[in-house]
Formats: C-alpha cells, structure tokens, sequence
C-alpha cells in the first residue's frame, strides 16, 4: 500500500543528479497527492465562481462545493456540528482571531496559560494581546524529557485565574504528544477554556474534538497534505456564538448601513470577504484521500516509524536526539557533537536528503533545552525505512567530514 501512496506524491519521484529525493521536513509542510492539484484544477477549468452571493448556476455549484469541505472536516475531527468550522488561512490566524476576539474580552485578572513547547503562533499572539491589553499570561515548564509538568499545570489553574489554557497538541521540536484530554479535563476543572493547536498532531494522530473535551482548536492545511493559504479553527458552537468578529467586510455581516451592523450568525460572522475558495476544495480532496487509506493504518505506519527511527538514532555516534517524551510523533530533532545544524542540514542537502536546521519557530523552547538551534527530521504518511536509513547513512558521512 506504501508504494501506491508515495505514487500519488509527484514530486517524490523527482532525481536530483540522478538520486532519489528524500524528503524529511514535513513538520514544516507536507508534499501534495495528486488528488489536491486535480481538485484544484478542475475547478478553475470547470466550476468556478465566488461563493454564497451569486445567484446563477455556477455560483451555487460552487458554493455547495465549498461548504460541503466544512462538513467534511467536521466529521473528520468529529465536530459537534459543521457550523463549528471556521475557514483561515493557517493555524496563526486562527490564534490571533481568539487573542482578539476572546482574548481582548476577559474579564480584569483574568489570564492566558500556555507551555513552554509552544510554536511561536502559539506565543507571539498573547505576547501583543499583553502588550496591548495588559492580559497576562503564565508558561508551564516541561520535564527534561520533555513532557508538560501536570502538578505545576494543576498548581497554575488552582490559583482561579486562568480563563484559557492554549498549549500545543504536539510539539513540533520534541515530537511530544501532549495529553490534551487530561489537560481539558483538569482546565474545565478550574473553570478555564482550552485551545489546542493541531498543527502537528493532525497529521500524526487521531484529534477527535469531543473524545479530547476541547473548547477550540487550530490545524493548517498544508501540513496536512493540503493547500497553503487555508486553515481551520474550530470551536463549540455556544462559545463562538458569545465572540464578536475579528475582520469587517464582505459575508460577515448581517445588515449594514452607515448608522449600524448586525453580524452573521457563524461561521460566516468570522469569515470576511472572499475565502480561499480554491484551497478550501482541495482541503476537502486531502480529506477524502486520507479517509480512503484509513486513520488507523496512517496511525500504525506513524508508530511503526517512530520506533524504527528511534532504533536507528540509538545506534549513531556522537548524535542526541532531544527529548524522550512519554508519547512521540513522527518529528525528531536531535544535535550532533562539534557540528552545526545547519552545516549538517547542508551536507544531508548534498546527498539530496531534505531536513530542516534553526530553532524551528520555537526559541524558547530552543533555549529552555540550553542549546542554540537543532536539526530536525520529520515524517509523513510518504515516509519509508529507507528514508530512515539513507539519513542514517547520511549522518555518518556527515560526522567523518564534521566530527
């Protein structure tokens, strides 16, 4: 079955000087089946127009079209209902409408929790919400294996001012799986609200929104074998109901005249202007592939990966993979003794080997770890042993020229 995956990725049967292209940086976006870019396609060639307003055949084609992708995704995270989902343009967008929407309405005393794993999506956001509103926000530390500390987490909730957790599903440096059930769980506990962001734990796991007890969440579509420039948040219906909207424009409104506005009922209300019409349809194409192949077969291939690279990481020389958490995604960083991650990105490049070198939209994460940057190696539903095996033997031609 593998084979006939990776067949409908293009790009990974392209040669570089005759070589196989590996790729291993699906952390930061993931490759495009051909069922994306035929979705896309055909609907330029043949079905195309605005949505929601037109009144003529193609329009409302079209526009079924689009909404019949939010009905999609809601059962693929399992939303309470499909009005639930609401159309961006990355899981940043996502943030910064609930930093400014929910965020700018607390209550005086009240404040954000976050985790030290964080991307900076799910930082920068709080960080101007603070600046600008003055709504304070605390950082739970993880343990050295990387793990989210649960009695500090607790200890932070109980003091009663916490009126939103915001914590990662799974970090994009460590691979962590976080337990975000358990989280939701002890956050409603203590009367606060959660957001997970998905980003990375949609693609490597189940996020089913109501066996997680969560109040929103966050993914993009690119890493998800999707489109860039679409995302998706989801909330409860009731809270995002009680938001006011984030963007004025065009669809979010009701009625509108120069005294006054009524605002659309959601999603609509947070979807101003002319939504990604064309990402949104081959979103709705990467879910219809990924359903096809199974979750649960996705799933044994992630835990299969996982254990044959951290197998073959152990066997390496002079190479640390970071953190050692209780439950790991597909994503691996890891450093090499008296090499730079980036001179070790660039000679793997050299043997056509893609991996990403920095800090990974995460410095404080980066520097919590007491290092300055990583190299990291990302896997995906194309990914095989043999990619494995080729950055491990890229890895050991790296340490003869470096070490």
């Amino acid at each position: 079955m593998l084979k006939s995956i990776r067949a409908e990725f293009p790009i990974l049967s392209e040669k570089v000087n005759g070589k196989p292209f590996i790729f291993l940086d699906s952390a930061a976006s993931a490759q495009k089946p051909n069922s994306v870019l035929e979705a896309m396609t055909q609907s330029v060639h043949h079905c195309y127009a605005n949505i929601h307003r037109g009144l003529y055949a193609m329009s409302e084609k079209t526009t079924e079209a689009y909404e019949n992708v939010r009905r999609k995704i809601a059962q693929f995270i399992n939303a309470y209902d499909a009005k639930e989902i609401i159309f961006t343009s990355n899981s940043t967008a996502g943030i910064n409408l609930l930093a400014n929407t929910l965020g700018t309405n607390l209550k005086s005393g009240q404040k954000i929790l976050i985790s030290e794993l964080e991307h900076h999506a799910n930082i920068v956001p709080w960080l101007m919400l603070r600046d600008r509103h003055g709504v304070e926000f605390r950082v739970v530390p993880i343990d050295d294996k990387g793990d989210i500390d649960l009695e500090i987490y607790e200890a932070e909730l109980a003091k009663g001012d916490i009126a939103l957790v915001a914590v990662t599903h799974m970090s994009n440096v460590l691979g962590t799986i976080t337990p975000a059930k358990k989280l939701a769980q002890l956050a409603h506990q203590y009367g606060a609200k959660i957001l997970l962001d998905a980003s990375q734990s949609i693609v490597h796991s189940f996020v089913d929104v109501q066996d997680l007890e969560a109040d929103f969440i966050v993914f993009t579509g690119h890493k998800l074998y999707g489109p860039t420039g679409v995302g998706v948040l989801w909330g409860r219906s009731e809270l995002l109901e009680e938001l006011p909207p984030f963007m004025g424009g065009g669809e979010m409104i009701e009625t509108v005249s120069f005294e006054s506005v009524s605002w659309a009922s959601i999603p609509h209300r947070f979807e101003a202007g002319t939504p990604p019409i064309l990402e949104v349809l081959g979103l709705g194409a990467v879910i219809d592939f990924l359903n096809k192949i199974g979750r649960q077969a996705l799933l044994d291939h992630e835990t299969h990966l996982v254990s044959y690279a951290s197998e073959a990481f152990g066997r390496l020389k002079d190479v640390t993979v970071l953190g050692a958490p209780q439950k790991r995604g597909g994503v691996f960083s890891f450093v090499m003794q008296r090499a730079h991650p980036h001179d070790l990105a660039v000679l793997l490049d050299q043997q056509n080997i893609a991996v990403r070198a920095g800090q990974h939209c995460a410095e404080p994460l980066i520097n919590r770890l007491g290092i300055k940057a990583t190299t990291r190696a990302s896997f995906a539903l194309y990914t095989t042993e043999s990619d494995i095996d080729a950055l491990m033997l890229g890895l050991e031609k790296a340490r003869a020229m470096l070490v």
